[in-house]
């Protein structure tokens, strides 16, 4: 992606966007060339590798994991906070609007994962993320003996090796400090969550 230096976030600051924002857009080109999305929640692991790895899965319908085995990576494009700005938060001058927001781009290609025993860890890995582990927690002991198993044949576990890693952080940077308060502030004001989360962030930045 289009990324200035101002803009640019290390990985540490990508790690963290993708495991606050998991709900993902999964995208490999096809033979013709044309891409090919999905939306999926995609976890970030720690395997000791350079850059981690990411595991989901899809409906075994969706034939967009028949594309994995293509020479070209794929994309996985998470969305952090966003938000509108309006020229008028600035000082008086002549400005335009603008959006800010934060998202992260990770490249690599996915392996799907054959095993059953495989899926059934992929598939335990995100309920615990999205559950949590206590007792009341849903988690695949929950299901008759044998149904987790059967479930796995409607679905294809994935996991991708990230092979690099893009951060933008675009958050009103190029900007005074005046204007990057005013703005913080206008957001702060609204009653959309995504708006006070952006703020939030730019606090972050100043």
């Amino acid at each position: 992606m289009y990324l200035p230096k101002h803009f640019a976030g290390d990985e540490t600051v990508g790690r963290e966007v993708m495991q606050a924002h998991s709900w993902a857009l999964l995208m490999t080109t096809d033979e013709a060339g044309a891409p090919f999305a999905t939306h999926l929640s995609l976890l970030w692991q720690d395997d000791g590798s350079e850059h981690g790895s990411l595991i989901g899965h899809i409906a075994r319908a969706n034939p967009h994991w028949k594309l994995f085995e293509r020479p070209a990576e794929s994309l996985a494009l998470f969305w952090g906070p966003h938000a509108y700005v309006s020229p008028t938060w600035y000082t008086p001058g002549p400005k335009v609007p603008t959006w800010n927001y934060v998202t992260v781009h990770a490249y690599g290609r996915p392996q799907i994962v054959e095993d059953t025993e495989g899926a059934l860890d992929v598939l335990a890995k995100l309920a615990a993320a999205y559950e949590g582990t206590d007792a009341s927690s849903w988690g695949l002991d929950r299901l008759p003996p044998g149904n987790a198993e059967a479930q796995t044949r409607g679905i294809v576990a994935l996991r991708m090796p990230i092979a690099r890693l893009q951060t933008k952080i675009k958050l009103s940077q190029n900007r005074d400090v005046e204007d990057r308060q005013r703005v913080i502030e206008k957001l702060e004001e609204s009653d959309n969550q995504d708006a006070q989360s952006t703020a939030r962030w730019m606090r972050r930045m100043l």
